[in-house]
């Protein structure tokens, strides 16, 4: 059975980590960077993939947010009547 360590080797296959003379990986190429150059990558890939991002157009970001208000009204209009009803049934209850 193989025990869990926190290195990213990997095994050879069919032979034993236990002999192997292979240092362990730490980071690879990243832990080399220093802190502004991994922000700038960072916000180089965020850019990336915002341009990958299919915007909607007006007219479907219209619809949807009719969409989103209509079904908001509808639940605040079934709320307000469960809690009246309830309302009503507290008064009659205990007077």
């Amino acid at each position: 059975m193989t025990e869990i360590t926190d290195t990213t080797e990997v095994p050879e296959p069919g032979g034993s980590s236990e002999g192997s003379s292979k240092k362990p990986r730490k980071g690879g190429k990243r832990a080399k960077k220093g802190p502004l150059a991994r922000l700038a990558l960072f916000y180089r890939q965020i850019i990336a993939e915002l341009r990958k991002v299919v915007w909607p157009t007006r007219q479907q970001l219209s619809t949807y947010t009719t969409v989103v208000i209509v079904f908001v009204v509808i639940i605040i209009a079934l709320v307000f009547v469960i809690d009246y009803g309830l309302t009503e049934v507290m008064k009659h209850v205990f007077g």
